[in-house]
Parts: C-alpha cells; sequence; structure tokens
C-alpha cells in the first residue's frame, strides 16, 4: 500500500484505516459532498421537469395535428370519432405531465433547495461552517495522540538504527579475526565500539518501549474523542438521508400517474368511444350519403347555350339536400369514382406508402394541408379568385366538350375557385380553356 503523509504531524500512514493521523479527512469531505449532492438532485430533477414539459407539447402537437389529418381524411362515422379519441387522449395526458413538471420543480426542487440553504452555511473565507468545525474538532481529539505517536515513530528509527550499527560492529569484528595485519589495539577498539552499540540498542530500545506504553496509554481518551466527533458527523448526515428519502418518496408519488384519479378516467373514457365504433351505422350512414341511398339528377334534354363557361348541363342543376354524385369520371385503376371519401380510396391504391411510420413530414402521407392532398368537396371553399398553380392527383378525361383533361402529374393553373357543385375553371398549358373537377388537384406549394 502506498505511503501518505501528514504534513500536520508528520507522521507516516500506513494503512487505510480512521484511526491513522489524517484518515478523518474523508469523513470531513462527506459534509461537502452531501451539499454537492443536494446540487445534484435539484439538476436530477431539473432536467426530468424539462423532459416533462418537452413530452407534454409533442403529444399536445402531436394531437393537435392528427385530429387537423383524420377529420379533413377520408375517415368518417363512429371509428372517426374513436380515432380522434386518442388525440383527446394525449391533450389530457399532456396536461398531467405538465402538472408533474409543476410539482418537480414547485415543490420538490425548492424543499431541496431550502434544505440545502439551512444545511449549509457559507463562510467568508470559503467552505461550510460544518466542515470547518468538523475539521478543528477532529484535529484536536488527535493532535495529543498523534504527537505520541511521532515520538514513537522517533525511538522505533533510534532503536532500529542502533541495531543496525551493533550488527555491523559484530561483523567487523569478527572479519578482523580473519585479518592477521590487525594488531591487539585495534582488534579491542572493535570490541569497545561492539559493546556500546550493544549499550545504544539497550537504551533506544527502553526508550522506544517507554513512548509505546505512554502512546498505549492514551489511545483510548483518543478513541473516545474521535468517536464523539464521528458521532456529530454521522448526525448530521443521517438528516441529510432521511431528507433525501423523504423527497424522492414525494418525486415518486409526482411522478406515479397511476395512482391518479384523472389519470384512470381518461384511458376509461378512451376505451369506451374505441368500444363505441360501430361498422354497421358507419357503413349504413356511408350507403345514405354516398351510396345508392343518394338522390340523383337524372339527365334530362338541355337547351344548348352560346356560353361555353357556364353551360347548362347535369352537373349544374340544383343539388339535392342529400348532395349530388359526380358521373362519367375515369381513372387510372378499374374503379370509378364518385365522391371524395372514394376518390381519396382510389388514390391510396396507386399511392405508394412507407413501410414504417416516421415523424418526417416527408414520408407521411397525411402531411399537408389537406389528407391524401386533396380538398374536400363537402367543406366550404376559402381560397381566393386569384390565378394559382395546381398539380393533377388523378387521371380524368373531360365528358363534355367544356371540360379539360389531364394526367396524374400535369400541372395546371386554376382559374376560378370552386363552385358550389366542386367544380374550377382552369387553364391548361397549351391555352385551353375548361372546366374540372376540384378534388382532382391539389396546389403547388
Amino acid at each position: 500500500m502506498s505511503v501518505a503523509y501528514d504534513d500536520s504531524v508528520g507522521v507516516e500512514v500506513s494503512s487505510d484505516s480512521f484511526w491513522e493521523v489524517g484518515n478523518y479527512k474523508r469523513t470531513v469531505k462527506r459534509i461537502d459532498d452531501g451539499h454537492r449532492l443536494c446540487s445534484d438532485l435539484m439538476n436530477c430533477l431539473h432536467e426530468r421537469a424539462r423532459i416533462e414539459k418537452a413530452y407534454a407539447q409533442q403529444l399536445t402537437e402531436w394531437a393537435r395535428r392528427w385530429r387537423q389529418l383524420v377529420e379533413k381524411g377520408p375517415q368518417y362515422g363512429t371509428v372517426e370519432k374513436a380515432w380522434i379519441a386518442m388525440m383527446s387522449e394525449a391533450e389530457r395526458v399532456s396536461e398531467l405531465h405538465l402538472e408533474v413538471k409543476a410539482s418537480l420543480m414547485n415543490e420538490d426542487f425548492e424543499k431541496i433547495k431550502n434544505w440545502q440553504k439551512e444545511a449549509f452555511h457559507k463562510q467568508m473565507m470559503g467552505g461550510f461552517k460544518e466542515t470547518k468545525e468538523a475539521e478543528d474538532g477532529f484535529r484536536k481529539a488527535q493532535k495529543p495522540w498523534a504527537k505520541k505517536l511521532k515520538e514513537v515513530e522517533a525511538a522505533k528509527k533510534a532503536h532500529h538504527a542502533a541495531c543496525k550499527e551493533e550488527k555491523l560492529a559484530i561483523s567487523r569484528e569478527a572479519n578482523s579475526k580473519a585479518d592477521p595485519s590487525l594488531n591487539p589495539e585495534q582488534l579491542k577498539k572493535l570490541q569497545d565500539k561492539i559493546e556500546k552499540c550493544k549499550q545504544d540498542v539497550l537504551k533506544t530500545k527502553e526508550k522506544y518501549e517507554k513512548s509505546l506504553k505512554e502512546l498505549d496509554q492514551g489511545t483510548p481518551q483518543y478513541m473516545e474523542n474521535m468517536e464523539q466527533v464521528f458521532e456529530q458527523c454521522q448526525q448530521f448526515e443521517e438528516k441529510r438521508l432521511r431528507f433525501f428519502r423523504e423527497v424522492l418518496l414525494e418525486v415518486q408519488k409526482h411522478l406515479d400517474l397511476s395512482n391518479v384519479a384523472s389519470y384512470k378516467t381518461i384511458y376509461r373514457d378512451l376505451e369506451q368511444s374505441i368500444r363505441a365504433a360501430d361498422a354497421v351505422e358507419d357503413l349504413r350512414w356511408f350507403r345514405a350519403n354516398h351510396g345508392p341511398g343518394m338522390a340523383m339528377n337524372w339527365p334530362q334534354f338541355e337547351e344548348w347555350s352560346a356560353d361555353l363557361n357556364r353551360t347548362l348541363s347535369r352537373r349544374e342543376k340544383k343539388k339535392t339536400a342529400d348532395g349530388v354524385t359526380l358521373m362519367g369520371i375515369n381513372q387510372t385503376g378499374d374503379q370509378s369514382l364518385q365522391n371524395k371519401p372514394s376518390s381519396v380510396s382510389s388514390y391510396e391504391k396507386t399511392q405508394s406508402y412507407p413501410t414504417d411510420w416516421s415523424d418526417d413530414e416527408s414520408n407521411n402521407p397525411f402531411s399537408s394541408t389537406d389528407a391524401n392532398g386533396d380538398s374536400n368537396p363537402f367543406d366550404e371553399d376559402t381560397t381566393s379568385g386569384m390565378e394559382v398553380r395546381v398539380r393533377a392527383l388523378y387521371d380524368y378525361e373531360g365528358q363534355e366538350h367544356d371540360e379539360l383533361s389531364f394526367k396524374a402529374g400535369d400541372e395546371l393553373t386554376k382559374m376560378e375557385d370552386e363552385d358550389e357543385q366542386g367544380w374550377c375553371k382552369g387553364r391548361l398549358d397549351n391555352g385551353q380553356v375548361g372546366l374540372y373537377p376540384a378534388n382532382y388537384v391539389e396546389t403547388i406549394q
């Protein structure tokens, strides 16, 4: 083991024991560590509070975006309500996580901050009052014993040096006997040296043993004094440990949403909304509003008019309260299109979707302003009357002389806003002007 050295007493420390001179410093350092741990715990809670806030914001943004996408998308009926219930769940959970964030910062964080301020008192010259008191207490308790220990170390050193000198003298005297060149006087000097060394060994040994005895006599008092100061440090640390346990239990209560009554209510409501989805009811509604159950303005004889832009045709006859069905619309697939729900469904058949969901807007099939990039023919038009560039989503072949024909991906200019029948007036790049179904194009951003 490496040997440390305490400058205050000049005694070598050869073990890791608490009783060694200067080894009480670990106990003193624990007080400083306690202050730092309070700061660490506050930083820990502060970071968690930021995470809770960020998560709440992400949930709210996710719910807002997907609520718009689902409402504008092709889903309908009770299943749409069940889907939107997920957004309501996210909004309500977001509020709970904001409450968690507030509890962590306003209650737990502040509690630790106040306790730290009350428990640790800074000094003008730096450091804490509690640390200095512990340091002074240990130093005072250890000083008498450390002084005696220093005397023991000196006596031991002197005795060991005398023993070494005696051994050398005996070795020289033994070697001189084999040397015929030495006279009796020189030999006598060597023998006198041995005798003197023996006396020194006895004297140093006596002094060494005496200093050890005095050290042993002072050890019980030394241990008692050190124990007393150590217990004071233990009591201070016990307060911190108990406080940390109390705070962490409070944090656990704030983080554990499973015990919050409103949290359980959120998922009970979500389950009820999902279970309320009725496929039969949704199919019945679709049949009545977008299927064979709709009313129809069947073709009648129409007088010819010179106004090509507003030709009287079956599509401009007054639509009934149940809506209107577009006729003669062809698409790339085999399926004919009627209104938005079926046209969007056909678009989905030709749209390539990513295998995995992604937060990247470029991979999200519902990331445009309107779901699937089309406008809802049943929504009121909100665009201005200015000319704008649009792109065809599907193939369309004009059925009358005043209708445009185009392929999916073609670009053209919208000249007038969508009318109440769902038709727009536009111009192809070759200059041809005519009408086209509004839900077959999307605005070029």
